[in-house]
């Protein structure tokens, strides 16, 4: 029994770097056949920004899959392995992939370039309900891709990056090209909003995710179903029944769930506030599927846009 138990301990590690070796074989034979370095990307979202940079000059791989939550996601050993065999590694940061954080960190002291965008795109600090920064320890709120201007500069951030590392193609002309899109797409949402009177532009959202949406847009999150910045918080009876009077008070009718989450604590707290409540749902942590009108950064936002107006417009 004692031999077993020693033979178990030496060929479990054997096999996870088995698996793993083989994982960085196949990744190396993919860019072998296509020829082309891989960018090996986090979320969704950024990897959309990232493929309008890349063109065909290199390979884009998302980890977190459509529908996935960045708050909740843990990687698995094939993500490690790839993650590791990168040309770039592309982050959001800001305690967005909290289960990535050992390993990014591992890969860039192995000599992977990671580049972790949301520090550098003048983060807002997550908010308390009303507006208000929290105070003490300040946290930086990880969704900055809610915002489009933002994004043209993350654009801008992966191609210098990419010249750096890759130099002699067109990154810089396809992230200038791609900036400009983002900024008419920043226009057509404020055009997409004019509708919606000074007085109702406020937000019940699912958690805390679209100030930066509201802050480029003139709007406020007055209150959250979940508290803070990730999902993976749980909502106690309490913070329910001030969110309800928040509600109330506001004259908030409208709770802006998402397509990553389970809407069953909104769908409860809008029945609470009266029979002529809605839930409304918004793409923000992830893209959606093929179909769903937000398969791209620029469709989420605009898609995102459309829905908020129509629940709070005129």
């Amino acid at each position: 029994m004692i031999m077993i138990l020693i033979l178990d301990r030496i060929l479990k590690p054997l096999t996870v770097l088995l698996a793993v070796a083989v994982i960085l074989g196949a990744c190396n034979s993919d860019r072998a056949a296509t020829g082309r370095p891989v960018i090996v990307v986090t979320t969704s979202m950024l990897g959309d920004v990232v493929a309008n940079v890349a063109g065909n000059d290199a390979g884009v791989e998302v980890l977190i899959p459509i529908g996935g939550d960045p708050h909740e996601y843990q990687p698995s050993a094939r993500d490690t392995a790839v993650l590791a065999s990168a040309a770039l590694v592309v982050a959001n940061g800001l305690g967005l992939e909290g289960g990535f954080g050992d390993v990014l960190d591992s890969i860039a002291r192995d000599g992977t370039p990671v580049l972790t965008l949301g520090p550098q795109l003048d983060p807002l600090p997550l908010r308390s309900a009303g507006g208000e920064a929290r105070s003490a320890g300040t946290v930086d709120d990880p969704h900055v891709w809610m915002d489009p201007i933002r994004m043209a500069g993350a654009a801008k951030l992966v191609a210098a990056r990419l010249e750096s590392l890759l130099p002699g193609r067109d990154w810089s002309s396809r992230a200038d090209a791609y900036a400009r899109t983002l900024i008419t797409t920043d226009a057509e949402i404020r055009s997409t909003l004019a509708s919606i009177p000074a007085d109702a532009r406020r937000l019940v959202t699912n958690h805390d995710s679209l100030e930066y949406f509201a802050d480029r847009y003139d709007m406020t999150v007055v209150g959250t179903v979940i508290p803070g910045g990730s999902t993976m918080a749980q909502p106690g009876s309490a913070d329910l029944a001030r969110l309800l009077d928040v509600m109330r008070r506001e004259n908030t009718r409208v709770v802006f769930a998402e397509t990553i989450e389970p809407r069953t604590l909104a769908d409860s707290l809008a029945a609470e506030v009266g029979p002529d409540a809605s839930v409304v749902e918004l793409f923000t942590g992830s893209l959606g599927g093929p179909g769903s009108g937000a398969e791209t950064l620029i469709e989420m936002l605009l898609t995102d846009a459309r829905r908020i107006a129509g629940a709070l417009g005129q």
